[in-house]
């Protein structure tokens, strides 16, 4: 009997994100070396400290909802309603239809962080509790009147496991459901995640990824009080710069991306075009945030993977843009590597801080170029920081050379990621 552990492969990718909405937009925009950075339109943002982000414009939910399932949107807040179009998106892309297959196995594993209401919904409830805007809030008046004012539906629109719900409603899938909530780091996580159950034999097929958006007045509230934003609000298409030294902050963002992961022989059956295939995957707790829960993620994936440093063509970086995270995780990548440290690429100059979709979106950009055979460069990496002695790609493209590609996450409160691709090769 063979102990050898099923394989997992990516045949499908959805993306939605400030640069593009669907695979050939987003590959062409990154390829332009075009910024999705741009003034907040969504609401007025005026008094905002930050009033620049990575904004999805235009996206209608209607186009990738069915009819029949429509009347769903109006228990979805935005990221909800773009996690459901990117997974269409993704199975679309990998040429599978779940009616097809036995719908125990087929699953999904989906990241989130806390979606903020919106303000007209919270508003009446807020109105009542504090006396008609005089007082503060009364607990007491809010649990007597401040609730019975609040739509009926309100608390269903923004629960963060209500992306994979609506999901395995849609399309029926009866296997695995999981929704992992670490923001930053909760899409790579629910990659990695995937990938266990995978091998465990547990699904042949997994949705993966997640959807966020931070573009709301509560979010940009929440956020102000714990995040160091970026103070280049009238320079947007160039204020997202990890790594570099006049980095001065994060720039929020929103999006969403589905990665379809399957057992490699149930794709082989069906004649599925792969992207690559998932071969390590690592995590780790940076307790003192100084870098070695991420070391130690990248050393957990590498060792599955059964790889050295000089097998990477690249490693597909965090790269928050923020004064001390591009420190800690420069730190953490030269522990893991020393001087051996492979040549980095940082997405987030294209795309903002998206929130948890960012790991497996930023992971889209090396899916494709591994495909294509070009790597963009990374944006607004124009003076290196002696503290990040890394090699960060920029400048032009650069071919594709090696098989392997190491994409790492984490959350400003340490939680880390690592996965290793293989390069997919028939």
């Amino acid at each position: 009997m063979s102990t050898a552990w099923p394989r997992t492969v990516i045949t499908g990718i959805g993306v939605l994100t400030p640069i593009g909405e669907g695979i050939d937009p987003f590959w062409q925009s990154v390829m332009a070396g075009q910024s999705g950075v741009k003034r907040i339109s969504l609401f007025d943002a005026t008094g905002f400290p930050i009033r620049i982000a990575g904004e999805v414009t235009g996206f209608d939910a209607k186009k990738y909802i069915d009819k029949k399932d429509r009347k769903s949107l109006k228990m979805m807040a935005r990221s909800i309603q773009m996690g459901v179009a990117v997974s269409g998106m993704a199975l679309k892309d990998a040429n599978l239809d779940p009616s097809q297959f036995d719908p125990t196995r087929i699953g999904i594993d989906f990241g989130a962080s806390l979606i903020a209401s919106d303000l007209d919904e919270l508003a009446p409830g807020a109105h009542v509790s504090t006396d008609h805007g005089k007082k503060p809030v009364d607990m007491q008046i809010w649990g007597t009147q401040g609730l019975a004012v609040m739509p009926p539906l309100w608390m269903l629109k923004y629960l963060p496991n209500m992306p994979a719900c609506h999901v395995s409603i849609m399309h029926n899938l009866q296997g695995p459901s999981n929704t992992i909530t670490e923001n930053d780091v909760a899409g790579l996580l629910s990659l990695a995640e995937a990938k266990r159950i995978i091998e465990r034999g547990l699904a042949d097929v997994m949705l993966t990824g997640a959807s966020d958006s931070r573009i709301n007045p509560l979010s940009l509230t929440r956020l102000s009080l714990f995040q160091q934003f970026t103070k280049r609000n009238d320079d947007p298409a160039r204020a997202c710069r990890p790594f570099d030294r006049e980095r001065d902050g994060i720039i929020p963002g929103e999006g969403a991306c589905n990665l379809i992961l399957e057992e490699l022989s149930h794709a082989e059956k069906r004649q599925a075009s792969i992207y690559g295939e998932v071969v390590g995957a690592g995590a780790a707790q940076d307790r003192h945030r100084d870098g070695q829960g991420i070391a130690r993620a990248i050393q957990a994936a590498m060792k599955q993977a059964g790889i050295t440093a000089a097998q990477l063509d690249h490693i597909n970086a965090h790269g928050y843009s923020h004064p001390h995270f591009d420190v800690m995780e420069a730190k953490g990548i030269r522990q893991a590597f020393g001087d051996q440290a492979p040549p980095v690429f940082a997405a987030k100059g294209y795309l903002g801080n998206i929130g948890s979709p960012g790991g497996p979106a930023e992971l889209a950009i090396s899916l494709l170029a591994m495909k294509h055979g070009s790597l963009p460069a990374s944006l607004n990496y124009e003076y290196p920081d002696p503290e990040c002695p890394l090699h960060v790609l920029h400048g032009e493209p650069k071919p594709i050379t090696k098989d392997y590609v190491l994409k790492i996450s984490f959350s400003d409160l340490g939680q880390c990621c690592a996965v290793v691709v293989k390069r997919w090769q028939d």
